[in-house]
């Protein structure tokens, strides 16, 4: 054993008050890590809320924050050096799923209507703003809205591939969101989606008009 343990040993009050600090040291590292991995989560889902409204094209004023023209001018840029090109909003399943859905809301009430793939930013709010920026950009298959323009009900559709990946994960961050702004959440899985399905499931979600 080291001569400055035994040392120390020798000297119980001393050896408590070296072992204090050590822990007084290890709890402070811990917390400094704690805090430094609590601000780069922050910092991520705000440059991912930033980036979805164009902040990452823009130029950095003095004052830290990207100007608007410089954003604008960015954008145009990059947009005029890009190519684009058309795609469907749905893919097939979806796209028959929605026109059988759309159906079955107009014959129960017209004054409804089905939405597809809506963001949730679009119909949630929330004074979090990390919150906020942690579903901003998710969205839903199919949203139900009502006469004042209200999403009352969010439709998920589970193909035969759906549950892969963190899937689950993201479906649990939408589900969570919407059930604290009071909105339902309903799962429509493939193999189930025939007219008599689908009619019941709009009978219980949208009232007859």
């Amino acid at each position: 054993m080291p001569v400055e343990i035994l040392a120390l040993i020798d000297k119980p009050l001393l050896l408590i008050a070296v072992l204090a600090v050590g822990a007084a040291l290890a709890i402070g590292v811990e917390r400094l890590a704690e805090g430094q991995k609590r601000a780069e989560r922050r910092a991520y889902w705000q440059g991912r809320n930033k980036g979805k409204r164009g902040d990452r094209f823009g130029a950095v004023s003095r004052a830290g924050a990207a100007k608007p023209e410089d954003i604008s001018t960015s954008q145009l840029a990059c947009v005029m050096g890009a190519e684009f090109r058309a795609r469907p909003l749905l893919n097939r399943p979806e796209a028959k799923l929605f026109k059988a859905l759309d159906a079955a809301v107009i014959a129960r009430n017209p004054g409804w209507q089905v939405m597809a793939q809506v963001s949730l930013g679009e119909f949630l709010a929330s004074p979090d703003r990390e919150a906020y920026g942690a579903v901003n950009a998710k969205r839903v298959d199919f949203a139900l809205m009502d006469p004042d323009s209200r999403v009352t009900h969010a439709i998920e559709y589970q193909g035969t591939g759906h549950h892969q990946g963190t899937a689950a994960a993201r479906d649990a961050v939408k589900k969570e969101a919407l059930r604290k702004a009071g909105i339902g959440y309903h799962e429509v899985v493939a193999g189930h989606t025939t007219a008599g399905e689908l009619r019941q499931l709009v009978e219980r979600l949208v009232p007859g008009g």
